[in-house]
């Protein structure tokens, strides 16, 4: 199991296949981890993908039950999570690469390409988070029950006065939209994206078809696409065609 480790951050990540760099961000918010791949999400890229694609999939710093660790960057952290990421294509010698996530993986890459957009060659927007306006609070709340408290257990050095800083910074600073980039970001944005969007209350459908058409080389598959085997089978062949379309030139042929 290998790690990447960066002064106090260590990051638990996974590899399988050869090709182009696909990075994989999981599900599951705060506690997102490799595990969630196998388990809960609608489709295992890692497995659909790792045919064509060097795939690359981590634990979220300080998710419960993954093994990645670190310390709580009160004052920043959407961008502290970034710096792993893009950290972990660094010691990996990777400079392109492609990045499809689940969730909480839609703010992320949003991050990603305000961050680093020569760097990330074309995205996947799966079942994407989102701010709804009659839910300003729900991120937070969500996480004060659901990951602080299994956190401040394991890890003395953290405290719940910390993790509520923490997670008011994350999602009550800036409550609007998809918490990490603005509109007029998306407007100027020339990365190709794919957005698979969900309807549930922290996946809301408003903002995931708002950022597919906002960003102009966007694209939305259909919807909704997780209620059969058949429907997840079209929208995995959908991701497929369109990570093949988006490949650089040099890396297509």
């Amino acid at each position: 199991m290998p790690f990447y480790e960066k002064g106090d951050v260590r990051i638990h990540y996974e590899e399988a296949g050869s090709g182009l760099p696909l990075l994989v961000i999981s599900g599951g918010g705060l506690n997102s981890k490799i595990a969630y791949l196998t388990g809960k999400a609608p489709f295992n890229p890692i497995e659909e993908l790792k045919g064509e694609y060097r795939v690359i999939a981590m634990d979220l710093r300080n998710a419960n039950g993954g093994q990645s660790s670190g310390p709580l960057e009160i004052d920043r952290p959407w961008d502290a999570y970034v710096d792993d990421q893009l950290g972990l294509m660094d010691h990996l010698g990777i400079a392109e690469f492609m990045v499809l996530g689940f969730c909480i993986g839609g703010p992320f890459i949003w991050n990603m390409l305000q961050r680093a957009p020569r760097r990330v060659v074309a995205a996947v927007l799966a079942q994407p988070s989102g701010s709804r306006p009659e839910k300003r609070d729900l991120f937070y709340n969500n996480n004060m029950k659901g990951w602080a408290p299994t956190l401040c257990a394991a890890r003395p050095d953290i405290t719940m006065a910390m993790a509520d800083a923490f997670l008011k910074t994350m999602y009550c600073s800036n409550p609007d939209f998809v918490f990490t980039v603005t509109r007029d970001l998306m407007r100027d944005c020339r990365t190709p994206i794919l957005v698979l969007p969900d309807d549930t209350p922290s996946h809301p459908y408003a903002v995931a078809m708002e950022t597919a058409r906002l960003a102009p080389n966007a694209e939305v598959s259909l919807y909704p696409w997780k209620e059969t085997p058949e429907q997840i089978a079209q929208a995995v062949r959908h991701v497929r065609d369109f990570l093949r379309a988006h490949q650089p030139v040099a890396a297509a042929h």
